[in-house]
């Protein structure tokens, strides 16, 4: 009961959270039978609540034994169907044995449920997949051992790709891969458990690999960010959302790697010209993707005054949408760093704050403009269903204005300083061709 209501809360905050998550190869998650998902785990509490979302059948999952410290996180915990490890380093929590958590796993399996584990066992915000522990791969194999290979177990790699996760209305793009069949590897395993674990657990690391955008080291992901932070543009292709991002930054990826091999000397090429472009953008105060937009000043002339008109008669909305919602958004903003300096908790963190906030100030105001005001029951629901969806509006009309005064400074500058925007232009199309040509 616990887990199907804290699904729903945990759908309605990702859903206002993100701008978008796909979810590609979807149906796998319609395969039947005993399954594991392992994925890669970037941003802590948000990848399992993610996980969770994207699933229509009831999960379980693996979590480290810390956090269920005492008796009553202990039995709140596993009634949202997660399981306590033990891992080495961290030490034995008074109440979780490891056998005991591993039998709870099989018989799960057993009973043809899904399981949830994160083998990488830590969580970072990079891109960089670590070392895959052998855990999953030993229950995997030991329970259909139990049952001489006719149990069924399947593994199902999950890619989480974050587009800029930890900010607000960012998205998302999760990539599920085959199935991977247990039953092969018993044989092997029976006489050789240890080594069949590690070679499977390397199977693992192989099709994660193949459904993420897998770094090598922080430069090389600084390096990729940054690239595509100047290169990006929605005025070169008409495709839009996630999957075109993150095809983008994989695209980047792939030529970075082959360079890095085969001609080192056109990495240090792009990233001195790259450093030179970023410092004069931010010197410049533009958005990199304007330097695509073919200069037109009656065309911009005429759109600059229809703004200038759809801001006036917006302002009252953004207005409202910044009254009911401003407090909550800053407040969530300024606690947020106060409980953790690490990156990869602040989406969650986010998440599970707004529930609480929200609701509360929206409950308050409610409460405040009712006893001002005398309304029908109709005007009253139209009020409670109009403070989440002006606060949409005001975020979206914000971004909107900040878009119009990149837009201002863009033309002032193409009138009074074309030859330095030409000569950025110039060494953004190099830098272009560097990457995506041979």
């Amino acid at each position: 009961m616990l887990y199907r209501i804290l699904k729903i809360i945990v759908s309605v905050g990702i859903r206002s959270y993100y701008k978008e998550v796909k979810v590609l190869n979807k149906k796998v998650l319609r395969t039947d039978g005993p399954l594991i998902f392992i994925s890669n785990h970037p941003n802590t509490l948000m990848d399992a609540m993610m996980i969770g979302f994207i699933t229509k059948k009831p999960v379980y999952f693996i979590a480290k034994g810390t956090l269920f410290n005492s008796p009553f996180k202990l039995w709140l915990l596993k009634n949202l169907n997660m399981i306590p490890i033990n891992r080495r380093g961290d030490g034995a929590v008074r109440g979780v044995k490891n056998q005991n958590s591993f039998d709870a796993c099989y018989r799960l399996l057993e009973q043809k449920k899904s399981l949830v584990v994160f083998p990488e066992g830590t969580s970072f915000l990079e891109r960089q997949l670590r070392e895959l522990k052998s855990g999953t791969a030993r229950i995997a194999l030991e329970v259909e051992s139990r049952h001489s290979g006719q149990l069924g177990v399947k593994v199902i790699p999950l890619g989480l790709n974050y587009h800029k996760a930890e900010k607000f209305r960012s998205s998302v793009l999760v990539h599920i891969g085959e199935p991977i069949k247990i039953e092969p590897y018993i044989n092997d395993y029976k006489s050789n458990p240890g080594k069949t674990a590690k070679l499977l657990t390397e199977l693992f690391r192989v099709k994660l690999e193949e459904i993420l955008i897998h770094t090598t080291t922080k430069e090389q992901e600084r390096l990729i960010d940054s690239l595509e932070e100047v290169l990006s543009s929605k005025y070169l292709s008409r495709k839009r959302g996630v999957e075109h991002d993150i095809q983008f930054l994989r695209k980047i990826k792939e030529n970075i790697d082959r360079f890095q091999y085969h001609d080192p000397k056109r990495i240090n090429e792009i990233e001195l010209l790259l450093q030179n472009i970023l410092w004069q953008l931010r010197k410049l105060d533009i958005k990199s993707d304007f330097l695509d937009r073919r200069f037109r000043s009656v065309m911009f002339i005429r759109q600059m005054f229809s703004s200038i008109v759809f801001v006036i008669i917006g302002m009252p909305l953004f207005l409202y949408g910044l009254w009911h919602n401003m407090i909550q958004y800053k407040l969530t903003d300024f606690i947020v760093p106060k409980i953790t300096k690490d990156i990869e908790y602040y989406a969650p963190l986010a998440v599970l704050l707004s529930m609480v906030l929200y609701p509360c100030f929206y409950t308050f105001f409610f409460y405040l403009v009712s006893h001002i005001f005398e309304m029908s029951s109709i005007v009253e629901i139209i009020y409670i269903i109009s403070m989440p969806l002006s606060g949409f509006y005001a975020y979206w009309f914000n971004r909107y204005l900040k878009h119009i005064s990149y837009k201002w400074r863009y033309i002032l500058l193409m009138v009074s300083d074309s030859k330095a925007m030409e000569e950025l232009k110039a060494k953004r199309k190099q830098l272009r061709s560097l990457i995506f040509e041979d």
